[in-house]
């Protein structure tokens, strides 16, 4: 791949994520119809592991935290492949500062990326 083109893509991956975070943020079910790969899968903080429909389902409810803001972005790609790492930050029902980790896997199909999986991660206080 060329300069230009990786540039390209990251550009267009770093869109995606912003797009993600505010998805999550505001139950935005219909993005995420439009960012998810059939076949994607997401591990929770929970151990729980969803399929794309389960994810929806789960991305339909109301969150309860504010102000969540994705840091320390680094998307790393591989040809077709890229895979996205990132901290998240956010205020919790209660005004707590809350974070956590979540690393994304994005696969470029017939032109268009496609999230094909995600894992995430919440910081316990001490």
């Amino acid at each position: 791949m060329d300069a230009i083109h990786t540039a390209s893509d990251i550009d267009t991956l770093q869109q995606l994520n912003a797009d993600c975070i505010r998805s999550v943020q505001t139950s935005d079910v219909r993005r995420f119809e439009d960012l998810l790969a059939g076949d994607f899968l997401c591990s929770l903080p929970d151990g729980a592991l969803l399929d794309r429909a389960a994810f929806l389902e789960y991305t339909r409810r109301p969150v309860a935290i504010t102000g969540l803001a994705a840091e320390d972005v680094v998307i790393r790609m591989f040809g077709d492949v890229a895979i996205i790492h990132a901290r998240t930050t956010y205020r919790t029902a209660d005004g707590s500062a809350g974070g956590g980790r979540y690393t994304d896997v994005w696969v470029r199909r017939n032109g268009r990326w496609l999230a094909v999986s995600a894992h995430v991660t919440r910081l316990v206080s001490a």
